[in-house]
């Protein structure tokens, strides 16, 4: 027999307060009074009902680089800040770019059931940006894949690029684009600025991003294909994605959490948890990139979530690696920022980290309505909350967060994926019962 969870007084998005029975892997119904006999009660008076989160950037480094995370802990790190579905970046070791290494990243997440683990395929072979990788053998297999990106390096070569595009648009693919050009980013070691200035860093202008924007939304404009923008970060970048969309161009984009709060200040102390790619901005971006989400120029919140050892952080500045764990954190900093001094809903929030990007990356069965008949994925919320955020909410092999130490708004205290809860009262559940 099925078991049957039902979910009482919950908050449910657009702000009525229902209960959901969910019987087996789907919701059975929502509704007020709901009783079902042998049911696990959750009790959620004070809490929001959302979608299940989807992030369509999540480093799972598995296979490779197992010290930084596998798939497992990656996904346990997924169910502890409310995601049931997370989208795995190619730079693997082996590159995740043929159809056998996106299948065993699919068989991973599979084997570790705390999150749907969707692969995105390499746009070029090895990330090296020469020639294409086996982008229809990957879109065939058994993995569907239908994101495709290099992201840690930019897809330079401008031929390259279009023809991925004219590839990808066969199989209604989309080609996420790390907006980098590497020649104007030699040596670079944050914002370029006044503080890189100071600092004696040197500097990563935004013209670097925003140049390979503006050529790569007129090439998707040109072959009439699909290109999402990985990690925007500056002002500039949102005024080039909103004359694109209104332009027609099929151009979609994500911000991040750290690039919605914190500011390139942060530098000051060399403290590199605060060293990422791109880098953290000014000020005046963290409002641009903030008034672009809420006018849908950009449209969702993707995490970027890039565990490293505890020593790839620990060196000096300009030897440390970029990168920042988010998947815990993720919903607490986009109610902070969008919510509590923005003018974002919980309807809001369920769109840009959980319809929007299930749809970007053409994953069914995730960011659908809470309504009967739908797939039991949700995340119970407690917006009330708030706690300062320690490494005891690092569920992943990694702890560099730049907001160790940092209160934060909210706590995620369930999660359900696939009818199953994979976070109980704020702890992960069992494996066993997870995978089972």
């Amino acid at each position: 027999m099925s078991e049957k969870i039902l979910v009482r007084g919950a908050t449910i998005e657009g702000g009525r307060t229902a209960d959901i029975l969910i019987e087996g892997d789907a919701i059975a119904d929502v509704g007020t009074g709901l009783s079902a006999a042998g049911a696990r009660t959750i009790d959620a008076d004070g809490l929001v009902a959302i979608r299940g989160l989807v992030d369509l950037h999540t480093h799972l480094r598995e296979p490779g680089y197992e010290a930084s995370e596998t798939v497992l802990t990656g996904t346990q790190a997924a169910a502890s800040g409310g995601y049931t579905a997370v989208f795995a970046m190619p730079n693997t070791h082996p590159v995740a770019d043929t159809a056998g290494v996106v299948e065993q990243e699919l068989a991973l997440g599979e084997a570790a059931g705390y999150a749907t683990v969707q692969p995105i395929g390499a746009v070029t072979v090895g990330q090296k940006g020469e020639r294409l990788a086996e982008l229809g053998a990957m879109a065939d297999s058994r993995a569907r894949v239908r994101v495709f990106s290099d992201d840690g390096f930019c897809v330079f070569d401008p031929l390259i690029m279009r023809r991925a595009l004219e590839y990808v648009k066969a199989f209604g693919g989309v080609v996420a684009q790390h907006a980098q050009d590497p020649r104007l980013t030699e040596g670079a070691q944050m914002n370029e600025g006044v503080v890189s200035a100071e600092l004696g860093l040197a500097g990563w202008p935004a013209v670097a991003e925003e140049s390979i924007i503006a050529r790569d939304v007129l090439l998707a404009e040109h072959v009439g294909s699909r290109l999402h923008v990985c990690h925007l970060s500056t002002a500039g970048s949102v005024d080039l994605i909103r004359w694109a969309k209104k332009r027609g161009i099929a151009v979609t984009a994500e911000v991040t959490p750290h690039h919605l709060l914190l500011t390139d200040e942060t530098a000051r102390g060399y403290d590199a948890r605060y060293k990422v790619n791109p880098p953290l901005r000014t000020a005046e971006d963290v409002l641009a990139v903030r008034e672009g989400l809420a006018d849908g120029t950009i449209d969702i919140v993707a995490t970027d979530h890039a565990p490293h050892p505890a020593e790839a952080k620990s060196a000096e500045w300009a030897a440390a690696a970029n990168g920042m764990v988010g998947l815990e954190s993720a919903l607490r900093v986009v109610h902070e920022t969008m919510v509590e001094d923005g003018p974002f809903g919980w309807d809001d929030v369920a769109r840009v980290m959980s319809s929007e990007p299930a749809r970007i990356g053409s994953l069914a069965g995730h960011g659908l309505a809470i309504e009967p008949g739908a797939p039991a994925e949700l995340t119970l919320y407690d917006p009330a909350a708030r706690e300062e955020f320690t490494a005891a909410d690092l569920r992943g092999r990694s702890v560099n967060s730049p907001y160790l130490g940092r209160a934060l708004p909210g706590s995620v205290r369930h999660t359900i994926h696939r009818g199953r809860q994979t976070l109980v009262d704020g702890r992960l559940a069992d494996p066993q019962e997870v995978a089972s």
